[in-house]
């Protein structure tokens, strides 16, 4: 019988060490509802997470570039505003927040485990990933145009003015 370590069982470990998401850095996020469940299809759910991202980008000094509430995901650009901002801590928090307020209005209703990301080093990375998520909506057959989607905007920036 094949013996397999007790590390095997172990749970995937974040890619990147939590001192990486400290300071003026800026990062893209992916939430999924787990079981792939289509929720973000009204916009007074998706104003009630908008609060909760507010609340905790403020209390971790993080801004918002773009947010995209597809269906069954989101996605966040983030970008820490001081030196002691912490990106992981924001996200963190806001799935605390939202899981939370699953579990008072939608019992069956969950996120996956963690989340994925990736560090946007340079303003290229920038705007091209802004780009690419603004015509996610277009690309699923949502709408026609990004700028009709009802659900993706920006909490501190002009987004026109991005594009």
């Amino acid at each position: 019988m094949l013996k397999l370590k007790k590390s095997f069982y172990k749970e995937k470990h974040h890619r990147l060490p939590l001192d990486q998401y400290i300071g003026n850095i800026r990062a893209g996020f992916t939430l999924c509802i787990k079981n792939n469940e289509h929720i973000f299809n009204e916009m007074k759910l998706v104003n009630q997470f908008l609060q909760y991202l507010i609340e905790s980008l403020s209390k971790y000094n993080c801004q918002n570039w773009i947010y995209v509430f597809m269906p069954d995901h989101v996605h966040l650009i983030l970008e820490g505003k001081t030196d002691d901002s912490n990106l992981w801590k924001a996200m963190v928090l806001f799935k605390q927040k939202t899981g939370y307020w699953f579990s008072k209005n939608m019992n069956n209703i969950t996120w996956q485990k963690d989340f994925y990301d990736h560090i946007l080093r340079t303003e290229e990375d920038l705007k091209k990933h802004i780009f690419y998520l603004l015509n996610n909506p277009v690309r699923k057959g949502l709408v026609d145009e990004w700028i009709v989607y009802p659900y993706s905007g920006s909490l501190h920036f002009d987004i026109k003015k991005m594009i």
